[in-house]
């Protein structure tokens, strides 16, 4: 809810200087009444238009809180939700009435603090309870990975359950979710689309670092009769440092720990016409036997190209069946040329390495390969290949930059390749 500080009237007090052993302070005002006087019940001079007998107010109406005798008047009115969220407020110059300035949440339960004063400046109070109905259409949102740990570049996902257009309910629906890192990094989401948002840092996670990840949407006033939902919160752990560098025109890849070489290895990428994508590609999941065939390419069955062969040790980094994996039938050319249709391929005993120490959200890097670019989005995790200031200027929130669309295919293939 928003927390903006309530407008008040103050009353001004006069600090008296008495020829005496003590300061005393009164306010000015007339009247026999201490300003430590127990309040008396208001509850005959207030008015409000939430409804009574059990039932629900409207959210999409503010709450107003008159004054009945004109001699009196509101000084003070605090109104929170069950969660503490305060809702905003005005009153007027007289203090003859209080509306809301925020909108109300939807299936919430409201406690409304009301203090008065009447004619003479005695001080009064009310308090009262009541409850909003719940949201027709109700926004919630999913969050991704699956809970566990992860390599350092593994993007956050949120998918929303309705798709939201507007930039200023975007923006709400923005601020209402929380990634905290500890340690503490810097980093945005990004709208995909209407209904999908990632979240990256500026740089990598930190090694050892834990990834909270939250949804304050419940009952929040998203646009027009729109509110959000509850959302389930997701926790991930990030696990060592893990970058292979596979490099088309040397045919080596080169494997880091946390920095440390810890491997180089023979391979053989794309050949002419099947290059492998370049660029910075995340690990989406480990496949022990996976049965590739060229027709799910787009190879005709029967051509010079086709094949249908069982494949181990199979990590996958792209949706459309870019892998790194064991290819023994092409053990001759790794180290020495690229004769694969798009796959990093290796020795089975080298890809069963592979397999065994990388995990989802470790990063595969490809350059030198006469491949297009990886997709930043629609066939896996491409998020690193933007640069910092076009993923920022994807956020919602940020008004000094231009929106980039993303124009990636999000109808890639998600069967694989060779």
């Amino acid at each position: 809810m928003n927390d903006t500080p309530r407008i008040r009237t103050v009353l001004s007090c006069t600090l008296l200087a008495l020829t005496v052993t003590a300061g005393v302070t009164a306010c000015a005002g007339g009247g026999d009444h201490p300003l430590s006087a127990r309040p008396y019940d208001a509850a005959d001079e207030i008015a409000f238009n939430a409804p009574g007998d059990g039932k629900k107010a409207d959210p999409e109406k503010p709450l107003e809180i008159t004054v009945k005798d004109d001699d009196g008047r509101i000084t003070d009115v605090t109104a929170t939700d069950a969660s503490g969220h305060h809702l905003a407020g005005e009153l007027t110059a007289d203090g003859q009435k209080w509306r809301s300035t925020a909108a109300l949440a939807a299936g919430a339960r409201y406690t409304v603090q009301v203090a008065t004063e009447d004619e003479d400046g005695a001080p009064g109070a009310r308090t009262f309870t009541f409850e909003t109905a719940p949201a027709k259409r109700a926004l919630t949102v999913a969050f991704g990975p699956e809970a566990g740990t992860y390599g350092v570049g593994q993007p956050i996902t949120a998918e929303l359950s309705l798709p939201v257009k507007d930039k200023a309910a975007r923006a709400v629906v923005e601020r209402a979710l929380k990634v905290r890192s500890t340690p503490a990094v810097e980093g945005a989401w990004y709208w995909v689309d209407d209904k999908k948002l990632h979240f990256r840092p500026k740089e990598y996670w930190p090694t050892g670092a834990t990834v909270s990840v939250s949804g304050n949407l419940d009952g929040l006033k998203v646009g027009d009769k729109l509110y959000g939902g509850a959302s389930k919160p997701l926790k991930l752990t990030i696990g060592d440092r893990i970058e292979a560098v596979a490099d088309a025109g040397s045919h080596y890849m080169t494997v880091r720990r946390n920095g440390e070489v810890i491997n180089t290895i023979p391979v053989t990428t794309g050949k002419p016409g099947f290059s492998t994508r370049n660029g910075i590609k995340v690990v989406l999941g480990k496949e022990y036997y996976v049965r590739m065939r060229g027709t799910s390419i787009g190879i005709a069955e029967g051509s010079s190209d086709s094949y249908d062969l069982p494949v181990y040790y199979a990590t996958r980094v792209t949706w459309s069946g870019e892998y790194v994996h064991a290819a023994p039938w092409s053990v001759g050319s790794q180290g020495v040329a690229n004769v694969s249709h798009g796959c990093v391929g290796m020795s089975t005993g080298n890809a069963a390495w592979f397999y065994e120490n990388v995990r989802p959200g470790d990063i595969v890097r490809v350059v030198n390969s006469e491949g297009e670019m990886m997709d930043t989005f629609g066939n896996g995790f491409g998020d690193w290949n933007l640069p910092w200031q076009k993923w920022r200027a994807g956020s919602a929130l940020v008004t000094d930059a231009a929106n980039p669309t993303a124009t990636e295919d999000a109808k890639a293939r998600l069967r694989p390749s060779l």
